[in-house]
């Protein structure tokens, strides 16, 4: 097995060595998106919109099921597969960027893949907006040597053009909604309507191209609906929807609680991760109550919780009443990487920084972003860090062992202090004060996003998980971009979690 980020810088996919030939996959043009472009922030538009005026997504989700049921979909949404008591499937999360990061990605899913029954993408199929006309070189073409069926639950920007896309390529051609009735002039639904970004027209010829690079019998898979449940052999997994804002309605909310019923071992998997960045984000249901709440319910038996949405991993073994919860983040399967850098040091819910891993390393996060912003700022002789500096002044700041030595002749100096605080990295909660967490949050949510970059190593990852009647065993693997992580993925994190 090949070394880790844990292990050793060039496991972290640092240095010169060879790159990886992902590039033979990608179409011959990428249109490469950047956040910092105002064009991409203008057409993801909804979700800011919906925080204004009113969140629509409830409604039109309840319409897209009510479609569904009617053209024959089950009414429970409950796939039932005939996989053995033993099999395997991947999870990989907010993958549609289509450019380097997304296809980095791909030689070393489908290497760990070859055995899986199935895959499930974890939110955020296609960015920027979820059109159709994206499939093409966002999901059909990095996932057609990919020969078992693929599942997925949307994200925010899957519902950016009113989840058309992903209900015509996952949900059996499901056909547009007849639009409702215009609102009343003035309110707060006609000033939404005015703003909103409407779904482009789809060109089908452009997409029935596309559906030919997934056309083999053992690739189809139909899905119920944005939320589901599939029972494969002894647990069963269960999506859900949390749309445009990290919320689900009342409807969504009382199948959740109804399939959540009985003994089998369940895991959930959502856009949404509960426990992220060192917080709890229970994810609230329309009407009362979380979702963490049906999660933490004994009688449910939840063994894990899995969310997209951040583009990094994390993973938080929770104790509930005696027994262990994984919560995990996993959105590292082809966007730009949030940092992790920025997490201060785990205290919550009973765990601590000893039971909590991340992927990148928080060292590697930051000199990543130090590396990043050195070139944009054309100060890299002074902004950028070496891995090994930034792994020694995280380890200060944080007051933690870091996952990686960084060497005994490593120094801390004034420059690498000051570029830590800079890029927001996080602290100890002892010495964290209401000035610097409002610092770390802008940084988080302001800067992050638009750091996109072209060249690994990218720090992404994905998930396989095995599961047998006793127990899933769930491993993270590491895509660096880099020629020796394409041929033998690391292994960043391995946990088995018992089902009984």
């Amino acid at each position: 097995m090949s070394d880790s980020s844990r292990d050793t810088a060039e496991g972290a996919g640092w240095g010169a060595a060879e790159p990886g030939r992902y590039k033979q996959l990608m179409p011959h043009h990428v249109e490469k998106l950047s956040w910092l472009d105002p064009r991409a922030l203008w057409v993801a538009r909804n979700g800011v919109v919906a925080s204004w005026f009113g969140d629509p997504t409830g409604r039109t989700r309840s319409r897209l099921a009510a479609q569904r049921a009617a053209a024959g979909a089950p009414a429970d949404k409950v796939i039932r597969r005939e996989d053995p008591d033993r099999f395997s499937f991947m999870v990989v999360g907010d993958t549609g960027e289509g450019g380097d990061s997304q296809y980095a990605v791909v030689p070393g899913f489908l290497k760990v893949s070859q055995d899986t029954r199935f895959a499930v993408i974890a939110s955020d199929v296609i960015y920027p907006v979820g059109t159709t006309d994206d499939y093409g070189t966002k999901f059909f073409r990095p996932y057609q040597d990919y020969r078992a069926p693929v599942y997925a639950i949307p994200g925010n920007h899957d519902w950016y053009e009113d989840l058309g896309g992903f209900m015509r390529v996952f949900c059996d051609d499901a056909p547009p909604l007849a639009p409702e009735p215009a609102p009343r002039t003035l309110s707060r639904a006609w000033w939404r309507a005015l703003l909103w970004h409407k779904p482009r027209a789809t060109d089908e010829q452009l997409l029935a191209e596309a559906r030919k690079l997934r056309s083999a019998p053992a690739q189809q898979a139909v899905q119920p609906g944005p939320y589901w449940a599939i029972d494969a052999g002894p647990v069963r997994i269960i999506g859900i929807d949390t749309g445009l804002l990290g919320t689900i309605d009342a409807e969504q909310g009382a199948w959740l609680r109804e399939v959540s019923r009985g003994p089998r071992p369940k895991i959930l998997v959502t856009g949404s991760p509960l426990y992220v960045d060192g917080e709890h984000h229970p994810c609230a249901i329309e009407g009362g109550g979380t979702v963490d709440d049906i999660v933490r319910d004994p009688a449910h038996h939840y063994v894990a919780a899995i969310g997209g949405d951040i583009h990094n991993y994390q993973r938080y073994p929770v104790d509930v009443h005696g027994r262990t919860i994984q919560y995990v983040v996993s959105g590292g399967g082809g966007a730009f990487m949030h940092a992790t850098h920025t997490i201060p040091r785990v205290s919550i819910a009973g765990v601590t920084e000893e039971d909590f891993r991340c992927y990148p390393l928080r060292g590697d996060s930051l000199a990543f972003y130090s590396r990043l912003y050195g070139r944009r700022l054309r100060l890299r002789r002074f902004f950028t860090l070496t891995a090994a500096e930034a792994t020694a002044v995280i380890a200060e700041r944080l007051g933690i062992k870091p996952g990686r030595a960084p060497g005994p002749e490593t120094r801390v100096t004034r420059r690498t202090r000051l570029i830590a605080s800079l890029l927001g990295a996080g602290g100890r909660p002892d010495r964290t004060s209401r000035v610097r967490l409002p610092v770390r949050k802008i940084y988080t949510q302001l800067f992050s996003p638009g750091s996109v970059t072209y060249s690994p190593p990218f720090f992404k990852c994905f998930l396989r998980l095995d599961v047998t009647p006793e127990a899933v065993r769930l491993r993270c693997f590491a895509a660096t971009g880099k020629r020796a992580q394409e041929l033998d993925p690391p292994v960043e994190d391995e946990v088995t979690i018992p089902l009984f």
